[in-house]
């Protein structure tokens, strides 16, 4: 039976331009777009200087058969009858690229268009206005059209759109079809996860936002994905990001999309996954433009057929007797495609986000300032479901997307290297710098406002890189680069500096006055203000771990909206299964160290020689682990013992985990919120056990001590929401490494005096039965 079509097929003004009019090769050459809030005050400026007769923002919509063309004109003089569109920019505009000249003309005529026909005009004049950032100096390129002639363009645009649309219509339609016939691949829920299914299909039938702590070993990854498939259908969603902290996570999310696949042969998924660009990148010692890198020459021409050749790949085959599940397009098949059709995978991949129903990445894509997902989905007015796995992670990631750093010892390197034209910028720099080490006693100092000259001379260094690089495209060097996407990040910002943040220096300790290194940091402490616009832009967010407990710190860390709901699910899992210890006797508190290795060890040894079998040991650092391994292994010289590393790769890792095999023995030794303490799944045999010798608390030290007191300034609970919580979440990810599984059975010790604390045991999970070692 087929399905019957939607009416139309919605598209911006924007969109459609870039899929019919962008030709030609990528070039990123120009300069590095103004910030968001340049952008706008740009805008603002521009639309300051017109008259009383000047609307701004007017909406505007057209059809054309099943199309619908909508958008937002930036401005309109009813006076002198002229349409604006209006571009902000640094540098040269003599060297923007002509494709991208050509695509700001196609939006502007097909504005014109759709405003000639809401008004009923016979002809316009339409302008590009281009707005210099630096020089705050307009640029006006204007032209006469007809209505007719408008028309004639706008019919020419959709037609060449139509095809493209009418496939994606009966794809969407086809898709909600079989995903609400769909069936759940395992037959029946696990515990559990019936309740986090249901958890996560009424916030996206309440469209509210949820936060979902759920167990592991439940099986989180097919019980949010699949009745967030089928909420797409019942609710009109577009599209569902799966946003994971690491490469598993991503992993996880295809296997499960397999899963739900291979149960529903017919089911027209399009499937992405989104890698980082310095893992996409074919030619790293190219630069992105058609004169440097053979992918991007003629990008845009050869990109058509790439996309249909990358979607015809996810698209089902055979009938329903006969059918089989198509692939995900994950990196490595979206870059054999590329390949074959030469042409850059990374952006590939970001022009095939736009037509994809599940794109599984990195937190990033959506919630950074510079997001890709998020920016397609308020172009194209999309309504997305957003799923957020480990979300514990969320805090610590979201704080560094809106952080930068700078060390002034870069900066003296730099200047040695750079060119002439650049020197001197970058001297007034060094020269402010200077003045604030000349200032600054103390090793450490935080700051409650920015130190205006130094951000005036920084600012000013960044407009002359930016000038010389758009002057000279053909010269590449890291260092320069690195500085300068660091300072415009330091003005991004500088923009929104508030509460939320710090500004500190740390200088090197015992360094010269004269020659000292320092690290200056606009350092988030609060990613609410970011993140709240995020979450209000989504028809559901769902943030889903284990360990989310206290909802009110995560809800106010993170600017979740006020109708969040909230959701504990049951543990499939008894108390019978897990034995955990609290050895009392013992303390991990720093200065109590070096007294603790022995008890430590013989605790250790004597569970190992009670139990024989896998385990894993967690400390509070690098230092600490060495010397418990060390004790341990001069104890216990019988017991093999195997170490984490500092750095380890992917490689290495590997080994790591290759020790714990069903037959294998020993107690690898690891670090607390480490590689090893999450996403790790050793089911069964593999581990029976674990020791966490420490609370995972973070380090005291002058940044969170200055951290604690903001806390508690804005939230009233410092050390709790600086120390306490953030560690304790930790503890427990490590402790949910021994029980993966209902059949299976472990040992947690948890090794410190203050593990006894009611306080600490009521942040751990409520299905355990702990008792004194």
């Amino acid at each position: 039976m087929t399905p019957a079509l939607p009416a139309r097929y919605t598209v911006a003004v924007r969109a459609l331009c870039e899929f019919t009019a962008k030709t030609g090769d990528l070039d990123l050459r120009f300069t590095p777009s103004p910030t968001a809030q340049e952008g706008i005050a740009g805008h603002g400026v521009v639309t300051s200087r017109r008259d009383d007769h000047y609307q701004t923002e007017i909406s505007l919509s057209g059809d054309f058969g099943p199309l619908h063309v909508r958008g937002r004109a930036d401005g309109y003089d009813i006076r002198a009858n002229r349409l604006e569109e209006i571009k902000t920019y640094r540098g040269d505009l003599k060297k923007m690229p002509d494709n991208q000249r050509a695509l700001h003309w196609a939006q502007v005529k097909i504005y014109g268009h759709l405003l000639c026909q809401d008004q009923g005009l016979e002809k316009i004049r339409l302008a590009l206005v281009y707005f210099d950032i630096g020089s705050q100096k307009e640029t006006v390129l204007h032209e006469d059209h007809t209505a007719a002639a408008l028309q004639a363009y706008f019919e020419q645009q959709c037609g060449l759109f139509l095809q493209w649309a009418q496939q994606e219509i009966a794809h969407r339609a086809e898709r909600d079809q079989q995903l609400k016939a769909m069936r759940f691949p395992y037959g029946d829920f696990r515990p559990g996860q019936r309740q986090l299914a249901e958890a996560m299909y009424r916030a996206s039938n309440r469209q509210v936002c949820l936060l979902a702590q759920a167990p592991t070993g439940i099986g989180k990854t097919v019980g949010s994905l699949f009745p967030m498939l089928k909420a797409s259908a019942e609710h009109g969603v577009d599209k569902i990001f799966f946003l994971a902290a690491k490469t598993s996570g991503r992993q996880m999310a295809l296997d499960a999309v397999d899963l739900i696949r291979e149960a529903a042969p017919l089911l027209p998924l399009r499937t992405l996954e989104l890698a980082a660009k310095s893992t996409a990148c074919v030619n790293p010692d190219k630069a992105c433009h058609g004169e440097s890198c053979a992918l991007a020459k003629g990008f845009y021409d050869r990109l058509p057929a790439a996309r249909a050749s990358a979607l015809a790949i996810m698209a089902p085959s055979g009938d329903a007797g006969h059918a089989s599940a198509p692939p995900a397009l994950d990196r490595d098949t979206l870059r054999a495609i590329a390949l074959a059709h030469n042409v850059c995978p990374y952006y590939l991949s970001s022009e095939l986000a736009r037509w994809c129903d599940i794109v599984i990445g990195d937190y990033n894509y959506y919630f950074d300032s510079s997001a890709m997902l998020h920016s397609l989905t308020q172009l194209n007015d999309w309504k997305v479901n957003v799923l957020v796995d480990e979300a514990h992670n969320m805090v610590s990631r979201a704080r560094k997307m809106y952080s930068a750093d700078m060390e002034h010892d870069s900066l003296r390197l730099l200047r040695k290297i750079v060119p002439e034209e650049l020197k001197k910028p970058l001297d007034r720099v060094h020269k402010q710098w200077n003045q604030l080490e000349k200032d600054q006693a103390a090793e450490y100092q935080s700051y409650s406002e920015l130190p205006e000259k130094f951000m005036g001379a920084l600012q000013t260094a960044s407009t002359a890189i930016s000038d010389y690089m758009a002057d000279h495209p053909g010269y590449v060097e890291p260092d320069l680069q690195s500085f300068y996407f660091n300072a415009l990040m330091f003005a991004r910002l500088a923009e929104s500096f508030g509460d939320h943040a710090l500004f500190d220096i740390e200088k090197s300790p015992g360094a010269r006055a004269s020659n000292s290194n320092s690290v200056l940091c606009i350092r988030n402490i609060v990613p609410a203000p970011y993140l709240k616009p995020r979450f209000e832009s989504t028809h559901t967010t769902a943030l889903f771990s284990a360990t989310l407990s206290p909802w009110n710190y995560f809800g106010d860390m993170l600017g979740m909206p006020e109708s969040t709901a909230w959701v504990d699910v049951e543990s499939p899992f008894v108390a019978e299964q897990l034995s955990v210890q609290v050895a009392k006797h013992i303390s991990t508190r720093y200065q109590h160290r070096q007294q603790s290795l022995r008890p430590i060890a013989d605790l250790m040894g004597k569970q190992y020689a009670n139990q024989r079998g896998n385990y894993l040991a967690f400390f509070s650092s690098f230092d600490y682990m060495e010397k418990a391994a060390t004790q341990f292994s001069e104890l216990h010289p019988d017991v093999p013992v195997w170490r984490q590393s500092r750095r380890m790769d992917e490689a290495e890792r590997a080994q790591f985990l290759e020790r714990f095999t069903l037959d294998s023995e020993g107690i690898g030794f690891a670090v607390l919120g480490g590689s090893f303490g999450e996403g790790v799944d050793l089911p069964g045999a593999r581990l029976i056990g674990a020791f966490v010798a420490t609370l995972g608390l973070p380090q005291i030290n002058p940044v969170n001590e200055q951290i604690r007191a903001r806390m508690e300034t804005i939230f009233g609970a410092g050390y709790d929401y600086t120390y306490t919580y953030p560690g304790m979440q930790k503890v427990v990810q490590a402790a949910g490494r021994v029980i993966r599984t209902q059949s299976d059975r472990g040992t947690v010790y948890l090794i410190d005096d203050r593990f006894s604390r009611p306080e600490i045991q009521g942040l751990m999970p409520s299905w355990w039965r702990i008792e004194t070692a």
